[in-house]
């Protein structure tokens, strides 16, 4: 697995349960089936963006992007 792509799911993981939602639940919220949470989470390469977006929405998250080398930056808080 990538490295970007696992910070990632472990980032979304991470918060989902500090929210105490089942992946069943974030889904319903965010508009997409289970599968696509489950894909997400364990750090799926290619997901859709729209879909990736929302359930950021719904878990309070943001997707920021800035200059540098780096792929992803995760916010020590969510590791």
């Amino acid at each position: 697995m990538n490295p970007h792509t696992k910070a990632l799911a472990a980032a979304v993981r991470k918060r989902r349960k500090s929210l105490k939602l089942s992946q069943i639940e974030l889904g319903r919220f965010a508009g997409c089936g289970p599968d696509f949470i489950y894909d997400l989470e364990q750090g799926k390469p290619t997901v859709r963006l729209d879909k990736l977006l929302e359930v950021l929405s719904i878990l309070g998250l943001q997707l920021t992007l800035t200059p540098g080398k780096s792929g992803i930056e995760i916010d020590e808080r969510l590791r």
